[in-house]
């Protein structure tokens, strides 16, 4: 079981350093958007520093994820992020929850496996 545990952080971790990086370095082609996507990817746009802040959070929080000893600080960074993906994904680009979905449920799972770490914040 930590065997797979390692894994599924180490990819889920990794795949947020990849978006966090595109989002400065632009290297990934653009998939074709549809008029509703590219008005939230414009608007999105038009405020400068949001798109560098949440690439910015996802390479803190998936390079958090990675490492055992910062796993439960990267899954609360990164968090908000996922939610966000999540509800994108409901409400824009359907197709994307098959994507989305065990993301979140991978990051939620290490919430849970680390809840004790998190009781002292809201205590």
């Amino acid at each position: 079981m930590k065997i797979v545990k390692f894994i599924l952080c180490l990819l889920f971790g990794l795949m947020f350093i990849n978006a966090g990086l595109n989002k400065f370095f632009n290297y990934m082609p653009m998939p074709r958007l549809t008029i509703e996507q590219m008005k939230v990817m414009t608007a999105l746009g038009s405020i400068i520093w949001l798109i560098p802040l949440v690439g910015f959070i996802e390479v803190l929080g998936g390079l958090l994820f990675i490492f055992p000893k910062t796993r439960a600080l990267g899954a609360i960074v990164i968090l908000p992020v996922m939610v966000g993906v999540t509800i994108h994904n409901l409400v824009v680009d359907p197709s994307g929850l098959a994507f989305a979905l065990p993301l979140l449920a991978i990051n939620l799972w290490i919430i849970g496996l680390n809840w004790n770490k998190y009781k002292p914040m809201i205590a």
